[in-house]
């Protein structure tokens, strides 16, 4: 007599249980993939937490060095923010914190980092996300024209417009935007995120912050759009050698349509994964031009938070960041099963 794992039903089938969708595959791979992403969350907070505390310093010492703190005062202070218990004390509470997502209080700016970040994070944002999609459609676009006239000076035209763009700096890119386009033409603000005191509402805040953020976005794009449009050219030439294009041409599929509707889906797998480590990497890129354009941003709050030691805020950020990241990159995981159905989900 053979088992069941559940409860027969009326009609003699088998009533599936509460975590029945755990025991396929791709419920298996969801929740390893959302387990590893938990472990990586606590390994992250947990090495920043030890780092910050390892360095020397804390606010209070920020505070002594500006204000005129005496040493009871400065003991205060620091009982006050559990400052002066043991190290491991101090993890374990925060951590219980942190498992309600409760960042704690900011003392250098007087308010929970909750509020402070949610503030700045807005900024960043939309940074990221404008950055990512300009540099992916138009570093794809860049990369399908090379791949289309391969070998014909259009590809040679577009490569060398490609290298120029991945070797200059984004900060050098910045700055010549700031150059050009704010003090010579007058064309673009070049600081800020919007403009202070004109109490814009509707569409003229849309079009006043979209103003503020061109610069910023254009500077971080232009190394990205050239590492897109290389992956896209080489990606885009690997599939149209494999043998599925070869047998949709010998079918009497117009070429059009094998470059643009059969290769193209398989070439964007190696785009979307760059997209993930984009992500990861303008995370950190957005401390240089947040502060090069002075964006209210996340990067710009890590950048103070360092300076100031205020460890409860740069902790926040760093999850905040580091969210974001893990849940791009899930994300990305679950997009690739969409667009290739042969993703092992061992």
């Amino acid at each position: 007599m053979t088992q069941t794992s559940g409860p027969i039903t009326g009609n003699g089938t088998k009533k599936a249980g509460p975590f029945a969708a755990l025991s396929s595959p791709l419920g298996r791979y969801i929740l390893r993939r959302l387990v590893q992403a938990l472990l990586v969350m606590v390994l992250v907070m947990v090495g920043s937490f030890f780092l910050m505390k390892l360095a020397p310093g804390d606010f209070v010492d920020v505070l002594a060095g500006t204000r005129d703190l005496t040493a009871e005062q400065t003991a205060e202070l620091r009982a006050r923010y559990g400052l002066d218990q043991p190290l491991v004390i101090q993890l374990v509470r925060y951590m219980g914190l942190l498992a309600t997502f409760d960042f704690g209080y900011s003392p250098i700016n007087a308010a929970p980092v909750t509020d402070v970040i949610l503030a700045r994070l807005p900024v960043t944002a939309i940074l990221v996300v404008a950055s990512v999609s300009l540099s992916m459609v138009i570093g794809t676009l860049f990369g399908i024209a090379a791949a289309r006239n391969a070998g014909k000076p259009v590809d040679l035209g577009i490569s060398i417009f490609m290298l120029l763009l991945y070797a200059t700096p984004s900060f050098i890119v910045a700055i010549m935007l700031i150059l050009v386009f704010g003090l010579k033409l007058g064309l673009m603000p070049i600081a800020g995120y919007e403009s202070v005191g004109m109490g814009y509402t509707g569409w003229q805040h849309i079009w006043d912050v979209t103003r503020h953020l061109t610069l910023p976005v254009v500077a971080l794009c232009t190394f990205y759009i050239a590492i897109y449009g290389r992956i896209g050219r080489a990606s885009m030439l690997e599939v149209m050698r494999l043998d599925f294009v070869r047998t949709a041409r010998a079918k009497g599929i117009s070429e059009g349509r094998v470059f643009y509707v059969h290769a193209l889906r398989n070439a964007l797998l190696p785009l979307i994964t760059m997209a993930g480590l984009q992500v990861s990497s303008l995370v950190g890129g957005a401390v240089l031009i947040e502060t090069v354009f002075g964006l209210p941003g996340m990067g710009r709050t890590a950048y103070d938070a360092v300076l100031q030691r205020d460890t409860n805020l740069l902790l926040g950020v760093i999850f905040t960041s580091s969210l974001a990241v893990v849940t791009v990159n899930f994300v990305i995981d679950m997009l690739y099963m969409v667009l290739d159905p042969r993703v092992n989900l061992k």
